[in-house]
């Protein structure tokens, strides 16, 4: 048995102004969360849900992961970026070049993501979070393919991708070099063993797999943080 990922959290200054940007560009619906934050639940095959959690830590340097989203026609990509900028995103230059085809952007709070041109093949069979795109190498990979169960999509040069069974957005790694790391990510998963599993002996299958434990100055909490073999933190959840 494997764990799940329950949902993608965003560390946010101000997690109900960043919730309703997210609601307005994805076209999901908001709701409570019972761990002092605000979520957003999918509209679509996605498969979790969207957490913004209270932080006052700065963002530091570009995010390891953003959101990929597509579009179906050169109509259709326009549209989305004008309604982002309309809810307050803005246009960044991460190093993309003129004749790339993808628009990147920030949200208010400066996390990046991009909207891909229509054509892209990698994201065909995707919905329109395509893919979260993350900077990591090919044992990052190979580890989260085991940790959730998820097969391999793509494992060439360095660069894998993985997918739920079910559908959604794939996970992607890029392979190096690798950004460094600058801190506390701001985005993160929540994991959550089986529904009849135990929490104690999902992290040390975990563990088995290549993830540590992690100390972010969580405290006495009922779960768990770990992170990946690049070092990114994630949480593993108590089940139900």
């Amino acid at each position: 048995m494997t764990c799940h990922l329950i949902a993608l959290c965003f560390d946010a200054h101000d997690p109900l102004r960043l919730a309703r940007f997210w609601a307005g560009v994805l076209g999901w619906e908001t709701a409570g969360d019972p761990r002092d934050g605000i979520a957003l639940l999918p509209a679509d095959d996605t498969g979790f849900r969207i957490r913004f959690l209270p932080s006052r830590e700065p963002k530091i340097g570009q995010n390891p992961t953003h959101f990929d989203l597509t579009s179906t026609s050169l109509e259709d990509q326009r549209a989305t970026v004008a309604r982002s900028l309309g809810l307050g995103a803005r246009h960044i230059d991460v190093g993309q070049r003129p004749e790339e085809g993808h628009v990147v952007l920030a949200d208010p709070e400066g996390n990046e993501f991009c909207v891909i041109e229509p054509g892209n093949r990698f994201l065909a069979d995707c919905g329109f979070i395509g893919a979260l795109a993350s900077d990591g190498s090919q044992e990052a990979g190979y580890f989260w393919s085991e940790a959730l169960g998820w097969p391999l999509v793509w494992d060439q040069d360095q660069e894998t991708a993985i997918r739920s069974p079910h559908g959604g957005p794939k996970i992607t790694w890029g392979g190096p070099p690798l950004m460094p790391k600058t801190g506390k990510d701001r985005l993160h998963f929540d994991l959550a063993p089986p529904a009849d599993g135990n929490l104690q002996a999902e992290v040390e299958r975990l563990v088995s797999l290549g993830a540590t434990r992690a100390d972010i100055g969580q405290g006495e909490v009922d779960w768990v943080v770990m992170a990946d073999p690049d070092g990114h933190e994630f949480c593993v959840m108590p089940p139900g």
